[in-house]
């Protein structure tokens, strides 16, 4: 069994530069921990399986439902229920953790030709 290694969030993110492309940086029982960037707003998508959980590791962002908006700040976090329609933003850059069952689209039940990201990208 491989030993453990530590993982520097920051000098993660610090790897890349776009925005809606998740990229593995562990994975455990199944699920990943994915690292994103983003800007702007994503696609109304819906997971109908999978929950999703995030983390805002820097800046503020936002996950809207048809009834409301959750609004996160730095070292908060919210998880998205599946079933669930929902769309994620941000207004500035922000760099956010998510969590969820490997192999999940990023897009859920839509495939957009500028946000569905290749699957299995790892950092």
């Amino acid at each position: 069994m491989p030993h453990p290694s530590k993982i520097n969030l920051a000098d993660k993110f610090a790897l890349f530069t776009e925005h809606w492309r998740p990229k593995t940086v562990a994975a455990l029982n199944g699920q990943e921990i994915k690292l994103i960037k983003v800007k702007g707003e994503f696609p109304w998508h819906v997971h109908e399986r999978e929950d999703e959980f995030f983390l805002v590791w820097r800046g503020r962002f936002r996950v809207e439902f048809r009834d409301r908006v959750v609004e996160l700040a730095t070292g908060e976090c919210v998880t998205v229920p599946h079933g669930i329609e929902h769309r994620t933003a941000a207004d500035e850059e922000a760099e956010i953790l998510c969590f969820e069952p490997a192999g999940v689209r990023n897009t859920g039940n839509v495939v957009d030709d500028v946000f569905t990201a290749p699957a299995g990208a790892t950092i």
